[in-house]
């Protein structure tokens, strides 16, 4: 099943899209920006959502991101695909003296009002180093409260699956001695189209996951080449913390992004990129 939060004549909704992209509505108006979050944190059986008849199209729509007002900073992980990691330590944005691969999972946040949708413009001006960036990386939204959780029943705590594209500020990443701030600013966290449902997706490793911009491939893998896969994540972050229905964790992204070319090959106004993913489907937008 695909979740999705979208706008229609300047009113918002939420409901499922059906494979046909047919939408079924099951929340208008105001609240529907937060009717997707309430779902998950209810812990009402998907199949509440899948009951009623379709009245809208896709191509009607504006659709938004799945989950446009998170409860909760979006949870990252750095360093998680063995050729990013590699990549990122040969960059001149490294200034640490740490292994290229980690020995465990390097974790940070992201602000929940740099969130956007498809087709939402990334404010590039905002960064005022000019060195604006993309990573394409898979999410799972957590459907129920987590604590001290076994890699072996991770998967039963997640509600389903969606897209992030990270975009960072390289050199406020780099100046600023931590990575919160240049992942932060607004409109820097694109994200959709949709919330896949854990059942529609039960094999993950062989989902091929890619970056274009302007058309031109830069970054592809499969989920496979994670070096702490989502069991794993699942069991750090919960061994001294709590993780709650609707939480969004995004795993990393692979190699290809701009600071690892030489010179590196930064975003620029005009441009276009989509991230895409086998299953879940592309999220695009434009740089302005």
């Amino acid at each position: 099943m695909r979740i999705i939060t979208f706008e229609h004549q300047n009113r918002i909704g939420a409901g499922v899209l059906t494979p046909d992209d047919q939408i079924i509505v099951k929340a208008e108006g105001k609240d529907a920006l937060y009717a997707v979050r309430r779902f998950i944190e209810s812990g009402e059986d998907i199949t509440a959502w899948q009951c009623g008849d379709a009245s809208l199209s896709l191509d009607e729509v504006q659709l938004l991101a799945p989950i446009p007002v998170p409860a909760r900073n979006i949870f990252c992980v750095g360093l998680n695909y063995y050729d990013h990691a590699e990549e990122y330590s040969k960059s001149d944005f490294d200034q640490s003296d740490k292994p290229a691969i980690p020995s465990v999972p390097v974790f940070f946040t992201k602000a929940t009002t740099s969130v956007i949708g498809p087709d939402a413009p990334v404010r590039s001006g905002l960064d005022p180093t000019q060195s604006v960036d993309y990573e394409c990386e898979l999410c799972f939204v957590m459907g129920k409260t987590a604590h001290r959780v076994r890699q072996a029943d991770a998967f039963d705590y997640i509600f389903g699956y969606t897209l992030l594209n990270d975009v960072t500020s390289r050199t406020l990443q780099q100046q600023h001695n931590q990575w919160f701030l240049g992942k932060s600013l607004d409109s820097f966290a694109p994200m959709g189209p949709a919330i896949v449902t854990r059942d529609a997706l039960p094999e993950l490793g062989d989902l091929s996951i890619s970056t274009t911009v302007n058309g031109e491939i830069r970054q592809k893998s499969t989920i496979s080449n994670l070096i702490f896969d989502i069991p794993t994540l699942i069991e750090t972050l919960t061994a001294t913390m709590t993780l709650l229905p609707g939480d969004i964790i995004a795993t990393g992204t692979p190699v290809g992004v701009g600071l690892g070319f030489k010179p590196p090959k930064f975003l620029k106004p005009g441009d276009t990129m989509t991230v895409a993913c086998d299953g879940i489907g592309a999220l695009t937008n434009p740089v302005i």
